[in-house]
């Protein structure tokens, strides 16, 4: 079976060109990217959280998911790679773009829960992951990646990586499935 998307968004190619162009080389892999838009697709009229907008990438697979009712906020500590985003995907009006730490963004957010979270950065994945849970709605959605080893990661990538899929597994409040798929990703169901 072949597992490569064949439903893209319009709008990756352009992103892909600005982000090269830029040096942005950590933009969500096409195989995450399609299971984030069959998760935003699952939540008509959702609430989503994506922490690390990067370039964009991820946030145009959840638009190309999203129903008119739902809303993305999306939240990036770089405020340049971020533009590229902002550039691209700033006209849908179901989208809110965030600049600044995500750890802090985490902590000050005071909002409704979310449907579907994505953390791919640090922050709501590696710190922060308690807050980051809390924010995740009864029947909601976590959502992780870049778990499996990868060049250019820092030497103790790996080792956060075993502590936080212990933790993870540890909690009672979420179901979690591991897939050794993409780049690594975990999924977690929050206990309704």
């Amino acid at each position: 079976m072949d597992d490569t998307p064949h439903q893209l968004p319009s709008d990756l190619p352009a992103l892909r060109a600005k982000a090269a162009a830029a040096g942005f080389t950590l933009s969500c892999e096409d195989r995450t990217g399609s299971l984030l838009a069959a998760l935003a697709a699952g939540r008509p009229g959702g609430r989503i959280l994506e922490l690390g907008t990067g370039a964009g990438e991820g946030a145009a697979w959840l638009l190309s998911g999203m129903d008119r009712a739902s809303r993305l906020t999306t939240v990036e500590l770089d405020a340049t790679v971020q533009a590229i985003a902002r550039e691209q995907l700033g006209a849908d009006p179901r989208v809110t773009f965030v600049a600044g730490d995500g750890g802090g963004w985490l902590e000050d957010f005071d909002g409704a829960p979310f449907d579907l979270v994505f953390a791919d950065t640090w922050p709501g994945k590696f710190t922060h992951l308690d807050r980051a849970l809390e924010l995740v709605a009864p029947g909601g959605t976590y959502l992780i990646d870049d778990l499996l080893p990868q060049p250019g990661r820092p030497q103790d990538h790996e080792a956060a990586v075993e502590r936080l899929l212990a933790e993870l597994d540890a909690r009672e409040d979420f179901r979690c499935v591991r897939l050794a798929w993409a780049s690594g990703l975990l999924m977690a169901v929050r206990a309704a």
